[in-house]
């Protein structure tokens, strides 16, 4: 039963690695955020200005620090620029993820402990989703767990490369998103320290001065250079981004974008749903065993069950009130939920019956392989590589190409930013004036806002799978 068990959760584990790696290349970069992040990580590569990441050229991107983006970037440049080379970087940090789930947790019991720990963060919804996505919260979510990992190590073994360690975890955080990694940092250890009054013992576990010196030396140098290339970041970044982002409904300064209004307390939501199959499994099993997870008395044991649910539930609590939230906010408990999850596992079923981890956690895994593969190329991506391609095989595919009123981010991406842009009409009729072809794409409002004898003078090329873009070709 032993080596039944082990051999589901290696086949577990591969199915879910295997099936992401594979699907990394299969399907177009989509707008807004993956082809955003993409196509600025290509003029990265194609500018040589890595301390600022550019939106557009010369135009300075204040969202995000750069860590994803030298990633993405160093990978188009060792693998070319595609689709998988742009999202290898997130599949990478997802599996170093693993790796610290499975030290942690195999330390803490056995190797299979550690496995099983692994699977569950690794067949969930969120983890599925955001390893073959092109975003900055796999890196940030490698930050937070190698800090929450090495502080709980150091606590225990007084291991002082662990120490360290926790301190590089924050830099990671710092540089993948900014100071919102060290909020979900510290706010979970404080709250476990102040429930278990080990306040001396938390203090004691981590070099504290040299520690913050490193993660200073690791961060304070980007964050000075970027303000001195680009005035104005650090008030937009921190005041922004991180202050008004969350505690403005509807923010208006967003640069790139608009704030995602939702319902107070909808990163609930959120999270039960991204840590599906499991989160369910998980309510079940302590709905039918209330004593699986003993967290009182809490001065009692070594705390373990309450640094768990203080991690997996640290970002569900602090964006409880925030109304300007993305499912990907709750990725930084995902590590603390699967291991919450391996606790909880009933021990009287050696430790399953074969087939049930198997099942279980092959569902997510199966049904991105299906909506790959199968679901979406029928109905088509929010992306423009139909309509580039369409272009780049055309016999005029020298003449250049404006996207009338707003151009997506994975046109620019897919045309090796060639693609240009013209916001109105006037501008456009003088535009196509010049006696020479021109290709015009247009989604169907900036398409119903072209003049009608614009309209005239083009001949439709071709439209995108899902009907949202056409590509006009004027002579």
């Amino acid at each position: 039963m032993e080596r039944s068990f082990r051999q589901q959760l290696w086949s577990v584990l591969a199915l879910a690695f295997v099936s992401r790696l594979l699907t990394l290349g299969a399907y177009p970069l989509t707008d807004n955020t993956e082809a955003r992040y993409a196509e600025i990580a290509r003029k990265m590569l194609e500018t040589g200005h890595w301390i600022v990441p550019q939106i557009d050229y010369g135009v300075p991107f204040w969202g995000k620090p750069p860590l994803s983006f030298w990633l993405t970037a160093l990978s188009f440049k060792a693998f070319g620029t595609s689709e998988f080379a742009a999202r290898l970087p997130s599949f990478l940090v997802g599996v170093a993820t693993c790796v610290l789930v499975y030290l942690l947790a195999s330390r803490r019991r056995d190797s299979n402990h550690g496995l099983l720990a692994s699977g569950v963060v690794a067949t969930t919804l969120l983890m599925m989703v955001s390893t073959g996505g092109v975003m900055t919260d796999p890196a940030m979510m490698l930050g937070t767990t190698l800090s929450m990992v090495a502080f709980w190590l150091a606590l225990t073994t007084r291991s002082r490369s662990w120490g360290y360690l926790f301190f590089i975890g924050l830099a990671i955080g710092l540089l993948s998103k900014g100071p919102v990694a060290t909020v979900l940092t510290f706010g979970p250890i404080g709250v476990w320290v102040i429930l278990t009054g080990r306040f001396r013992d938390a203090w004691e576990s981590l070099p504290w001065v040299a520690g913050a010196l490193l993660t200073a030396v690791l961060t304070v140098p980007w964050y000075w250079a970027a303000e001195v290339q680009s005035p104005g970041f650090l008030h937009y970044f921190i005041i922004g981004e991180h202050w008004q982002r969350y505690t403005v409904s509807g923010w208006k300064g967003d640069l790139y974008g608009s704030g995602h209004a939702y319902p107070i307390g909808m990163i609930w939501l959120y999270a039960f749903l991204g840590t599906l199959p499991w989160s369910p499994w998980l309510v079940w099993q302590l709905a039918r065993r209330k004593s699986t997870i003993a967290i009182t008395p809490l001065r009692s044991g070594d705390g373990w069950p309450l640094y768990l649910l203080c991690w997996m539930l640290a970002p569900v609590v602090f964006f409880t009130l925030s109304r300007n939230i993305l499912p990907t906010y709750v990725m930084p408990g995902l590590v603390g939920f699967g291991l919450l999850v391996a606790e909880a596992w009933p021990p009287t079923e050696p430790q399953g019956r074969p087939g049930r981890m198997l099942w279980l956690g092959a569902v997510i895994p199966v049904l991105a392989i299906l909506l790959v593969f199968a679901v979406w190329p029928r109905l088509g991506f929010q992306s423009q590589k139909e309509i580039i391609a369409a272009y780049v095989q055309s016999p005029q595919k020298g003449a250049p190409l404006v996207y009338f009123d707003q151009r997506p981010y994975s046109a620019q991406f897919y045309s090796g930013g060639r693609a240009g842009v013209i916001a109105d009409a006037e501008h456009l009729r003088r535009y196509l004036s010049q006696p020479k072809a021109t290709f015009v794409a247009a989604g169907p409002g900036s398409y119903a806002r072209i003049p009608a004898d614009i309209k005239a003078t083009l001949t439709r090329v071709a439209m995108s799978r899902t009907g949202k873009y056409g590509l006009y070709l004027h002579r």
